[in-house]
């Protein structure tokens, strides 16, 4: 993931760039000012050399330019150096020259290098294994508004990783990230608001976030948003809506879901009560659940097994049969 990151990264702005400056300058041009010494054009003929905008593609023509620019202290040339010793492209892998080159950029506030090098030092990869100067490059990225690096800070105040414990500060950086359509950092910020750890609790901020998350199909907060339309908590009670989110998840195979949807068949809440259904759903569950959760949904579904003739019950295991090998497409 880092990796597509960091190549994205490096094909959207700093490639773009030098190939903007070939179509409105021209490589001759380019080249006479990189020759003169001038940095951006270095990088930029780099860039050139890289992508093999208005020339033949040539990495060590590449590395040349990146490398006088980087050494005159041209941050975004020493975020492209740190990307080829990072992966070992078009030079021998070095993860820590890919470390320093990072160093340098990221103090200059190079946002990428930033995150690259908080990686490495999360990892132990070209440096010790550091979660505190992780901690303090995913800081300087996330203040500059990425969103990956403020679920990373976000995580790591939570569970005290690399920084002391602090669940407002957490809270703070899920919530940015979360605004920004991070669907983990929109699940994070709703159990916050739901157990009042960092903000004051609040089952319709809770509601809110789940029901972000869910739009962009998080499983667990498909589970949880139903689950407050179920009994009304953070929102009006509505179980044609909890009825919805629940089928949602079940059909991604959630066996919580599934159990409550059973029970929502058994009991006709949301939908029109049918047995044969309900014990198909928590057949389905029993058969995905594990431990505790696998006791409960099997005695829920005995309960039902109870009350079927052995006619309802062959069909109602043919109906959960069907619905499986149809992907939960045929279920009703």
């Amino acid at each position: 993931m880092l990796a597509q990151l960091i190549r994205l990264l490096i094909l959207s702005l700093a490639f773009v760039a030098g190939a903007a400056l070939a179509q409105s300058y021209g490589v001759a041009e380019i080249t006479r000012l990189a020759e003169q010494g001038d940095a951006d054009a270095q990088n930029n003929l780099g860039v050139i050399y890289h992508t093999g905008k208005g020339v033949d593609p040539d990495i060590n023509e590449a590395i040349k330019w990146y490398t006088l620019a980087a050494e005159q202290g041209k941050a975004n040339a020493q975020l492209n150096l740190g990307v080829l010793y990072n992966f070992g492209m078009g030079v021998q892998q070095d993860l820590a020259k890919a470390a320093q080159w990072f160093l340098l950029a990221a103090e200059q506030g190079e946002k990428m290098a930033q995150i690259s090098l908080a990686a490495l030092y999360m990892n132990g990869r070209g440096v010790e294994t550091d979660y505190a100067e992780a901690a303090k490059y995913y800081k300087m990225a996330a203040d500059q508004g990425d969103v990956g690096a403020q679920l990373a800070l976000a995580d790591m105040n939570s569970s005290g990783q690399g920084v002391e414990q602090n669940y407002e500060e957490a809270a703070r950086y899920y919530a940015m990230a979360a605004e920004h359509g991070e669907v983990a950092a929109q699940f994070s910020i709703a159990l916050m608001y739901r157990d009042g750890l960092g903000v004051e609790q609040s089952y319709e901020e809770a509601a809110q976030y789940y029901r972000m998350a869910a739009d962009q199909g998080h499983i667990a907060a498909m589970f949880s948003i139903a689950a407050l339309y179920e009994t009304g908590e953070g929102v009006e009670q509505n179980y044609t809506e909890a009825f919805r989110w629940y089928r949602l998840a079940a059909g991604q195979g959630h066996p919580s879901s599934q159990n409550n949807l059973g029970l929502m068949y058994e009991a006709g809440q949301g939908v029109e009560a049918n047995s044969l259904r309900a014990y198909a759903w928590l057949n389905l569950a029993s058969k995905l659940a594990t431990g505790v959760e696998q006791e409960r949904i099997k005695r829920n579904k005995d309960q039902i097994e109870a009350q079927l003739s052995a006619e309802q019950l062959f069909q109602a295991t043919q109906l959960s049969d069907r619905c499986l090998e149809s992907r939960y497409r045929e279920c009703e």
